[in-house]
């Protein structure tokens, strides 16, 4: 390819995305300059931080300017190198960017971090279950300390994140209670993901299901929607339970964002401990957690699916559909 692909952030989105909000242009393939690498992206990821990442309120990394390539973690093959430690042809995970070539190194901040050689397991699995997937679910899970015999709520629980948690938690012993927008997805969560009991919020009576399949209340509440649902389950927390706040999903595309807010008394009245975490925070772990997630895969105590889209040029339908409901498990774009 003679050309780099890029799409840039061109105005601030309201709402859902559009195509308008980016602006598609080509520039030469960039050139790797000394103790860098050219890489070619293979895979994207799509998680709802996104979203969150090209609006200009406080947050954890510095908002995406006007002008920017369109921030995203992806999976790349090394084409050219001046690094050593990314040899030509390594498979390599990284912030590559809406575009189809990205520079960088094996140094800094935003290094790319090369997979091992040989890989024995598809590239959507390094990017999903054994990658940031998989990494946010097993360290959530650990700040939720789960404990035998204890009831573990999973919103969005047919998503990338969600699904691994809830496995997780029936790894630990727990009783696993997803929620999900389908009855194709409840039926995915109970039938092939073991899940103790999944509910449908679409249904007219998704709280009285809900308050079913949970007798003896909620011990862990792992929140990645917000709103609504968020409360509901606060409603049914058990005394010292605990919240793990890994996304509030239902606010990210709302200009005043109230639905992910909720009414906090249950928590001070139940005692509750209540933590949000950042992926990132965790990087120095990030072989400890890929090391075990690959070891419960190996042993069949996990199991995942991907939804993959075809394609650059579709990027902003599908950073649209994590919140349309349109995919089950992680959802990424190939680019080639």
């Amino acid at each position: 390819m003679s050309a780099n692909r890029q799409f840039l952030l061109a105005r601030r989105p309201s709402g859902r995305v559009t195509h308008d909000d980016f602006a598609l242009r080509e520039t030469p393939v960039p050139e790797p300059g000394p103790g860098e690498a050219l890489v070619r992206n293979l895979l994207l990821s799509f998680d709802p931080t996104q979203r969150v990442w090209i609006t200009d309120v406080p947050q954890y990394l510095p908002p995406v300017q006007i002008g920017e390539v369109m921030r995203a973690y992806g999976l790349g093959r090394v084409e050219q190198s001046n690094d050593p430690k990314l040899p030509v042809g390594t498979l390599v995970f990284g912030m590559t960017g809406w575009q189809d070539y990205v520079v960088g190194s094996s140094r800094g901040m935003n290094a790319f971090t090369p997979l091992p050689p040989n890989l024995s397991v598809p590239q959507e699995t390094m990017l999903g279950v054994l990658g940031p997937t998989g990494f946010s679910a097993y360290f959530g899970m650990e700040i939720g300390a789960p404990k035998a015999g204890e009831t573990v709520v999973v919103s969005a629980a047919a998503g990338a994140v969600g699904s691994v948690a809830g496995q997780i938690a029936k790894i630990h012993g727990c009783r696993a209670v997803g929620l999900a927008g389908s009855a194709e997805k409840c039926e995915w969560l109970t039938g092939e993901l073991g899940f103790d009991a999944a509910v449908n919020y679409k249904a007219a009576d998704w709280k009285k299901q809900l308050r079913a399949a949970c007798p003896k209340g909620v011990d862990i509440d792992f929140e990645n929607v917000g709103g609504p649902i968020m409360e509901a389950v606060f409603n049914m927390l058990n005394l010292r339970a605990r919240v793990v706040l890994c996304g509030l999903i239902s606010g990210y595309n709302e200009t005043e964002d109230e639905s992910s807010r909720a009414n906090l008394s249950p928590l001070l009245v139940k005692r509750v401990r209540l933590e949000g975490f950042i992926i990132l925070d965790y990087a120095p772990r990030f072989g400890e957690a890929a090391a075990q997630l690959g070891k419960w895969l190996a042993e069949g105590k996990l199991k995942h699916r991907e939804t993959v889209i075809e394609g650059l040029e579709n990027a902003p339908e599908t950073l649209n559909r994590l919140f349309d409901g349109e995919k089950i498990g992680k959802l990424m774009l190939r680019i080639a």
